[in-house]
Order: structure tokens, then C-alpha cells, then sequence
């Protein structure tokens, strides 16, 4: 089972139009409305209320090779070890910033994606960062490749090919992103405008933003 120990290791019902608006003014409102909020959501904006970051697994299609529990009963501080092959694509979890640390200690090459509220999520063990500090990423975007191979460069002290994963509280604790996601649902990547239920998601709303732009 690929799993470091990482003892100290820090990881680092809506209202009706008013009348006499025209359908474009209705739209061009809506749009920048929802833009403000997604803004404000991401970087906390001052001013403008946010909740804790949408966090979802990106990697719920891969086996569990190390549970959070493993790790503490190895020492190490926490994480969920998932087994992927070396160079697999690692999707963000949520939005957030990119910092990446070379060669951090046991982790090895690790990328911490800087979420809302101070939250942060470390991805360990990589064979390759792509994106550069100060990145601005959503849900999804790719952040980097998975490594873990023993002895190659950016593994650490893994034992066999796969990613580590935790994140870290606004307190500086590290914990469980499953429990996490368990306790703060509705996590996941952007609707787009084709859902089953007929609500226009975020992506819809971008395109019209972007009609507006050039329409105006």
C-alpha cells in the first residue's frame, strides 16, 4: 500500500419582474448579480458573505489504498492515500489558488490549492506540477499529475504509485476532506445548461455574461 508517514509534516420561491423592465435589463442584472456572488465566493471579496469553500472527490473512482485512519496509526498526521497510476490528471477539488511546493519533505512534490475561509487542500506525491503559483483555478481544472513511484524525483517517502489527499482547516488542523464533503454537501463541478433538472447552472450564466459583453 503506497503510504507515507508524515510526523510533523506541516501542509502546509421567487419574486415577479417589476414592470416596465425590459427582458434584456431583467438579463443584463441577473448576469452581474451572479458574477458579483461567484467573485465574492471565490476571493472574499470584503463586504460580500461567503460560506465555507464547495469541496467534491475528484478521485471517487479510484480504490482507497490508505485510510485516514491508517495514516494516524502509522503517525502520520492524516490523509487519504488513492491508488492511481503515475501521471494520472488531478482535478481540483474547488475553487481556489494554486501554490506548489517542491520536494516537501515525506509528501514530496505537493500542490496546495488556497480555497475560500482559509481552507486549503494539499495533493502529494507528484510527478509534475501545471500550473504556476497564483493560478486561479475552479472545480475540476486539472492541477498537476500524480506520482509516487519509489525513488522517483517529487515521491518522498511514498511506497508505490499513488495521490495523497487532505486538506486543512482555517485553524491550521489538518482534516478529513471525505468527512468534510459529508459535512458540507453540495459540492461539485459546474452545472452546465443541459442538467436533467432544467436549471440553468454556472456555465450557462457565463455565456450569457459573455453575450452581454459583446452584445453591449
Amino acid at each position: 500500500m503506497g503510504r507515507e508517514h508524515l510526523p510533523g509534516c506541516c501542509g502546509g420561491g421567487g419574486e415577479q419582474p417589476q414592470a416596465g423592465l425590459s427582458r434584456r435589463t431583467l438579463l443584463r442584472g441577473t448576469a452581474l448579480t451572479t458574477g458579483a456572488l461567484a467573485v465574492g465566493g471565490v476571493f472574499g471579496l470584503p463586504g460580500i458573505a461567503h460560506a465555507a469553500p464547495s469541496i467534491y472527490n475528484p478521485f471517487a473512482g479510484y480504490a482507497i489504498t490508505g485510510s485516514w485512519q491508517d495514516h494516524l496509526n502509522s503517525g502520520s498526521l492524516g490523509g487519504i492515500d488513492f491508488g492511481m497510476g503515475v501521471g494520472t490528471n488531478l482535478p481540483a477539488c474547488g475553487a481556489g489558488t494554486i501554490q506548489n511546493i517542491p520536494n516537501n519533505g515525506t509528501g514530496g512534490h505537493t500542490v496546495t490549492i488556497h480555497h475560500a475561509d482559509g481552507y486549503r487542500s494539499q495533493y502529494m506525491h507528484l510527478s509534475q506540477f501545471l500550473l504556476a503559483n497564483g493560478a486561479a483555478v475552479g472545480a475540476g481544472a486539472i492541477v498537476g499529475r500524480s506520482g509516487g513511484a519509489v525513488g522517483a524525483p517529487g515521491s518522498g517517502s511514498s511506497t508505490g504509485p499513488h495521490l495523497h489527499w487532505h486538506m486543512i482547516n482555517p485553524s491550521g488542523v489538518r482534516i478529513n476532506p471525505l468527512t468534510y464533503i459529508g459535512q458540507n454537501p453540495g459540492g461539485g463541478l459546474p452545472k452546465t445548461s443541459t442538467e436533467q433538472d432544467g436549471i440553468p447552472g454556472t456555465i450557462f450564466y457565463k455565456r450569457m455574461q459573455n453575450w452581454l459583453r459583446i452584445t453591449s
